[in-house]
């Protein structure tokens, strides 16, 4: 939504400020030892991203009308373990995974939603909910990693990877919980600190703590919709209700209330980074236009997508693939025309981070054929990333959409 990254808490490695995927890298250019694959997006070292930055990549091509590359596609689907799991970055695909392997829930989501959207791969996406389901939390809800704390986030992603799919994420449980149940308990009530915000996990303590990507995560989530929304009719206004533990979509608005508030003086939300307080987060900010928008907020959501327009070109140089893609995904949802996205075009600027995607017969007569692919094969900047080392504590994952984002509380 999009996200896409993801609250996170990077395992012993570097994030990236504001960057819409669980991406680090200890180098920011590719030694010639370090050679990309000619199929992925982007022009850093995938270990920590692959899966991520590629899906999101695809699934903003196909939403905008555009065909992938089918090398790029075929790359995706290469990365799957045997038991369905998707890791963020196999560079030996031939090696079957093992225990070793470090596969996860916000990789493995992503891709079924970019895969479930392309069509034909029922038999990559059947395994990849097969394995998601089989990790399910007591709770009903999902950590980043097999067996981790559920988050709202991981929970989230894989929300909309099972709506992807055409499954109801009601009837996804484990015992007597299912997924919404895991988002209403980090929901906050509508009283005191982050009245009607999710937190991203509980602290030591079991206490909640506002967060601002949780929040825009958790709404989307407990809309039941994935990175990828339309425009909705406006609902109510976005008030804060029934304390407690609401239903999921009173949850949903409980928490686009919060959105709202926290966007209503300078229309961006700000890094959760340490030090960084008066840095502005375009990928969060980005997630929270999806999620208003998903709740029908579109008027408030425009306010932060218009900040976006003006302030968000070199974040997404600088980013990548999953930036650019986190920028359509605003725009799709508040009906803005992501190729011309306050002068610039997104699609082109995409499409430039990796193979030229199919046009005309090659994609079947469902691409435009334009001259979005005019660029590609590109970086666009992407050998440029904007990074900042963060010791973590063990045991804990790098989240999703998203993202890359440190989440320490926000009071």
């Amino acid at each position: 939504m999009n996200v896409r990254r993801s609250a996170a808490v990077l395992a012993a490695a570097t994030a990236v400020i504001g960057a819409a995927a669980p991406a680090v890298a200890a180098d920011p250019s590719p030694s010639a030892s370090q050679a990309l694959p000619a199929a992925l997006y982007g022009g850093t070292p995938p270990t920590y991203d692959g899966v991520w930055r590629q899906s999101l990549a695809l699934l903003a091509q196909h939403t905008v009308g555009v065909r992938p590359a089918t090398k790029s596609v075929d790359w995706l689907t290469g990365q799957q373990c045997a038991n369905g799991a998707f890791a963020p970055y196999r560079a030996d695909t031939s090696a079957a995974c093992d225990p070793k392997t470090t596969v996860d829930t916000n990789s493995t989501a992503a891709a079924v939603q970019a895969l479930a959207a392309l069509g034909g791969h029922d038999a990559v996406t059947d395994k990849a909910v097969s394995w998601l389901k089989s990790v399910q939390n007591k709770d009903g809800g999902w950590g980043y990693s097999p067996g981790g704390a559920s988050d709202t986030n991981s929970t989230s992603v894989v929300v909309g990877a099972l709506t992807a799919v055409g499954e109801k994420p009601a009837d996804v449980r484990k015992g007597d919980k299912d997924p919404y149940d895991a988002l209403v308990s980090l929901a906050l009530p509508c009283e005191g600190d982050g009245a009607g915000a999710f937190a991203f996990q509980p602290d030591k303590k079991g206490k909640l703590y506002a967060n601002a990507d949780a929040t825009a995560a958790g709404v989307v989530g407990a809309l039941g919709e994935g990175l990828v929304v339309a425009p909705v009719a406006r609902t109510k206004a976005a008030t804060c209700a029934d304390a407690g533990s609401p239903e999921p979509r009173r949850a949903a608005a409980n928490g686009a209330a919060y959105l709202t508030k926290a966007l209503a003086g300078d229309a961006h939300l700000k890094s959760a980074l340490p030090g960084s307080t008066d840095q502005p987060d375009y990928g969060n900010t980005a997630d929270a236009v999806v999620a208003l928008a998903a709740q029908g907020r579109t008027a408030e959501a425009r306010k932060a997508l218009e900040w976006l327009e003006q302030n968000s070109a070199t974040w997404a140089a600088q980013s990548g693939p999953a930036a650019y893609a986190q920028l359509i995904f605003a725009a799709h949802a508040t009906g803005t025309d992501p190729r011309d996205f306050g002068g610039a075009d997104l699609v082109k600027q995409l499409n430039a981070t990796g193979p030229a995607p199919l046009t005309g017969k090659a994609a079947g007569g469902t691409a435009r054929a334009t001259d979005d692919s005019a660029d590609a094969g590109g970086d666009l900047g992407d050998s440029v990333w904007w990074m900042v080392g963060v010791g973590l504590a063990a045991g804990a994952g790098i989240g999703f959409l998203l993202s890359s984002r440190n989440k320490k509380k926000q009071p």
